[in-house]
């Protein structure tokens, strides 16, 4: 054997034999009264402090635990976040505009009482105590006896356009299709407040358009509002072309519009 094995090997059993003293000592300090009175304070307070260690080994777990239950709505609040600016940036220009009504700025005023540090009301220059001054809108004038409502065209709503056949709307776009609608409502609007205009008020070119409105009627158009590839040209930018008559097959899918036709003519009747 080696000296450096019997080195360790001494090593090792002197190492025991300190252990034994060691226990054989504190075996003899237990059996001293005025050592047990103390010796048994320290495993009572051994058994608190491990109480302690569980309690505060469940609240970690707690803890960890509500971390990732705000972790993972903090990234769901993100992602609405994002979808929001998104929808923001794009919103389609055919909407009518929102304006914020009186109701609307006492609500926001209730929000600010309710909750103080909320950001996203700037309402911190009005006092909720005083009363809100918000502009009246200017009462409506009276419509004329004469004035009639013209139909026109409802915009494509985002499930119809998701709805409609990739076959038919290709490349074309929810916005570009609404778009198109506004045209089209525009050349309603235009024609029939010529047809609703007093005779003798027209000039020769109203005149002129009048008597083409009336000619183009049939029995199966009354009673409907309709326009032809004529009004298109004489009230609106848009071009008759291949493009038009596409999303003119849209429509009549998501049943904007139907056609009648006859003596030549193709008639778009609004539905």
């Amino acid at each position: 054997m080696a000296s450096s094995d019997l080195e360790q090997l001494c090593s090792h059993i002197n190492e025991k034999i300190g252990h034994i003293k060691k226990t054989l000592s504190l075996r003899n300090c237990g059996q001293e009264p005025t050592l047990k009175t103390i010796l048994n304070k320290i495993g009572d307070e051994i058994i608190v402090v491990n109480e302690l260690l569980n309690k505060l080994e469940l609240e970690i777990q707690f803890q960890e635990q509500t971390n990732s239950s705000l972790k993972e709505l903090y990234e769901s609040l993100e992602e609405d976040y994002k979808d929001v600016e998104h929808l923001k940036e794009n919103i389609p220009p055919h909407l009518p505009q929102v304006t914020v009504t009186k109701n609307f700025f006492l609500i926001l005023l209730s929000l600010k009482k309710m909750s103080p540090l909320s950001q996203g009301v700037n309402v911190a220059d009005v006092d909720p105590e005083e009363p809100v001054k918000v502009k009246e809108p200017a009462p409506t004038k009276k419509p004329p006896k004469e004035q009639r409502t013209i139909k026109e065209m409802l915009f494509i709503t985002s499930d119809e356009f998701n709805g409609i056949p990739a076959y038919m709307k290709s490349r074309l776009t929810y916005c570009q299709i609404n778009d198109v609608i506004k045209e089209i409502n525009k050349a309603v609007v235009s024609k029939y407040k010529i047809l609703y205009q007093p005779k003798k008020s027209m000039n020769s070119v109203t005149r002129n358009l009048y008597h083409r409105f009336i000619d183009e009627e049939t029995k199966d158009t009354k009673g409907h509002y309709f326009i032809v590839e004529a009004d298109i040209k004489e009230f609106t930018a848009l071009k008759v072309d291949k493009r038009f008559h596409v999303i003119l097959n849209i429509l009549r899918h998501c049943r904007r519009l139907s056609e009648v036709r006859g003596g030549g003519l193709t008639r778009y009747v609004i539905t």
